[in-house]
């Protein structure tokens, strides 16, 4: 009777963590993000002694073909929805991050908050020749495993991955790189820091009219004071695709702004 009611109570377990608490939280960003991106991180980082990063990199290694850069995002999607959710964009928003970059076809782009190199490998394989892209990191461990999922992408040639705050690294920018001012930003960072940061490529010059930003994660967990910003703004031209948090049904959605100068 003890064996039984184990088993039972077991698979009570396996069914809350892998399915019902999931399909409970996908509608709510709040929750969605507590589960995933704290209890779940957490339990898995301590069970198997690896972190998130490393465990999608390995699945980037088991699934994706060395050189392909669509069989990476595919399999980084496919571990995101079928094995453990990670922050990355994700593949609806993906499609917008798509859309705009190819509308655009920056020669020059900046990426704030690289991960694990997922956003970085949409952006890379889309650049026109001779395009490149700079994506800063703060954490060293991140930086660390999106240079593999970069080169295992085949786009190593084309990224630059910056470790370091944004706010330390913008206004040396253009000595470091020689680069005059970028034709596309992409930020999903720290949401705190949007504003500021954008402030900041302001006054550094490195906004051109028409430079075009894109902010993830408007709405969930939200940048009210960058939208507010934007929106009002008289500097600034700004449209919202209202989309979901990554592989979730909770809204989310990102923001497109034009640099009027």
């Amino acid at each position: 009777n003890l064996t039984k009611y184990t088993v039972c109570l077991l698979g009570a377990l396996y069914a809350l963590w892998s399915w019902f608490i999931p399909a409970v939280v996908q509608f709510n960003g709040s929750l969605a993000l507590l589960w995933h991106d704290v209890i779940v991180e957490r339990c898995l980082d301590a069970f198997t002694g690896t972190t998130r990063p490393q465990r999608l990199l390995r699945a980037v290694q088991e699934r994706a073909t060395r050189g392909d850069s669509e069989s990476v995002i595919a399999a980084i999607d496919h571990f995101c929805r079928h094995q453990e959710w990670a922050m990355n964009v994700g593949d609806e928003k993906g499609f917008i991050l798509d859309s705009v970059v190819s509308e655009v076809s920056p020669q020059t782009a900046l990426e704030l908050g690289t991960y694990c190199g997922y956003s970085t490998v949409r952006i890379a394989r889309l650049l026109p020749p001779g395009g490149h892209l700079i994506t800063l990191e703060f954490n060293p461990n991140y930086a660390a495993v999106a240079r593999q999922v970069i080169a295992w992408a085949g786009l190593e040639d084309m990224v630059q991955v910056v470790e370091g705050a944004s706010g330390d690294w913008i206004p040396h920018l253009r000595e470091h790189f020689g680069i005059e001012s970028f034709d596309f930003v992409f930020l999903d960072h720290w949401k705190e820091l949007y504003l500021p940061d954008i402030k900041l490529l302001e006054e550094c010059g490195l906004l051109r009219k028409g430079t075009v930003l894109l902010a993830d994660n408007v709405v969930c967990p939200g940048t009210p004071d960058y939208l507010e910003y934007v929106r009002k703004s008289q500097s600034y031209e700004s449209h919202y695709f209202g989309s979901h948090l990554e592989y979730t049904r909770a809204e989310d959605g990102l923001e497109k702004s034009v640099y009027l100068g």
